[in-house]
């Protein structure tokens, strides 16, 4: 997976240009460290060695020497802030594990591909021979036509758009179809079993799927080639049969038992992964852990109540953004709707986000009209005021302790500008006060 190169390093720490690394350093290595094709001008040879041109050679030389320079520099500067003992050991921890890898069925993997192509390219020739379309998949053509046939202007082709023309009177067998077709098309495509193949080492196993503080701001781990952290949820039964047709490639035993083949696909890319015999593969995950930890962080005290009773944070929001009793918002009641708002706020808002971050967490997608975010972020703000507030405090403290140095405390955090005379760097951090004498273990327990 990605990592920042010297390059990006060198320009994030601000190193002048004589320290930073060379930007002629790419097609100098493809030149003496990659094969090359024999050929007649090059006397058949397979390698560029110094002799073959001597300038290069030296700029070669030169490039490694800076290399050499801006890794010396780089750690000059991060010298003064060392990283400490536990997060040396969750990198190390990290590096074994994306040594290891995990497992993969490519016989199951290669049966998903088949199948979804097959049902794509079946779907699209139906398309195409409904609608004369020369690109059934293309917005631009689909939304033309459909226009054309429903005399509608239409401005998107999103999921809550075809699910509302698909509830519409009076349309055609042929646009009922289309509509039909682009809503099958849209349920999932094989984008992840593409990323398995392409990933999969030599020995069934995928390798680098995570990435070691790889969200620069939070410090998470990073999903990467497959994104693990992001996999559909499965609810098909039983498991094992489904499995199984999938690897036969049994298209139409697997959409008679099943339904939507797309669907039932999506479903099925957990168990791509597999254990060894006699192991089994754990999926754990904190629950709501933004939330919880921005409800700490500013004392939200009707969000710390509900972590420490029922713990419904969805349907609690909603509660408290539309004044409705949380007792109502059930399955069953015209009142539920409101929980699908008040988890997209949730998702979305805790940090800041406006309609933006609800667009970007799927809030039109779950069917909610765009003209409706502004009334979520408004309310959800004013549920929750103390969070709020944060954000404006914590702003103001920053500003301070950049503009003028030292340490300001925010309820259970400390900002500080720190100098390092000797090194003459200085830098921004944010330390949680309660974790400053508390075990490694015991950090995780905030709440």
């Amino acid at each position: 997976y990605k990592r920042q190169g010297l390059d990006a390093t060198g320009r994030a720490l601000g190193l002048p240009e004589d320290r930073r690394k060379l930007n002629t350093g790419k097609a100098l290595i493809r030149y003496f460290c990659v094969p090359c094709a024999p050929s007649k001008a090059n006397g058949g040879r397979t390698r560029n060695l110094p002799q073959h041109d001597l300038q290069k050679w030296e700029l070669f030389k030169e490039y490694n020497r800076q290399d050499v320079v801006t890794e010396m520099e780089i750690e000059r500067r991060l010298s003064a802030f060392p990283v400490p003992d536990w997060v040396q050991k969750q990198w190390e921890t990290d590096l074994l594990i994306n040594a290891r890898g995990v497992a993969v069925d490519m016989d199951f993997v290669h049966g998903a591909l088949y199948l979804g192509n097959t049902v794509r390219e079946s779907l699209m020739k139906e398309a195409a021979d409904v609608s004369k379309l020369d690109n059934p998949n293309s917005v631009a053509q689909l939304t033309g036509w459909l226009q054309k046939e429903m005399d509608e202007e239409l401005t998107d082709l999103r999921k809550d758009t075809v699910a509302r023309l698909l509830g519409k009177e009076g349309n055609s067998p042929q646009v009922q179809r289309m509509l039909e077709i682009r809503q099958e098309l849209g349920k999932t495509s094989t984008k992840k079993y593409d990323a398995i193949e392409a990933a999969v080492c030599p020995d069934g196993r995928v390798r680098g799927l995570l990435q070691f503080y790889g969200a620069n701001r939070t410090g998470r781990w990073a999903g990467r080639l497959v994104q693990v952290q992001n996999l559909p949820r499965t609810y098909t039964e039983p498991l094992p049969l489904a499995r199984d047709l999938v690897k036969q490639k049994n298209l139409d035993a697997l959409w008679l038992i099943y339904g939507s083949v797309p669907d039932t696909l999506s479903q099925l890319i957990r168990t791509a992964f597999i254990a060894p015999d006699g192991h089994v593969l754990i999926d754990a995950d904190f629950s709501a852990i933004e939330a919880r930890v921005i409800s700490w962080l500013a004392g939200e005290q009707w969000r710390l109540e509900v972590f420490r009773t029922h713990g419904k944070i969805y349907e609690a929001s909603a509660s408290q953004m539309f004044g409705v009793p949380i007792e109502l918002i059930k399955k069953g009641n015209p009142e539920y709707s409101l929980r699908q708002k008040g988890k997209v706020a949730e998702l979305a808002l805790g940090y800041q986000g406006s309609t933006g971050a609800l667009i970007n967490m799927g809030a039109l997608d779950m069917g909610i009209p765009e003209e409706d975010l502004p009334d979520i972020v408004s309310r959800w703000r004013d549920a929750n005021s103390r969070i709020r507030d944060l954000w404006y405090t914590m702003d103001n403290a920053a500003v301070q302790v950049i503009s003028g140095g030292g340490t300001v405390g925010v309820r259970n955090l400390l900002l500080s500008r720190e100098f390092d005379y000797n090194q003459q760097t200085d830098v921004f951090t944010i330390q949680l006060l309660s974790l400053i004498h508390i075990s490694e273990p015991t950090r995780l327990q905030l709440i």
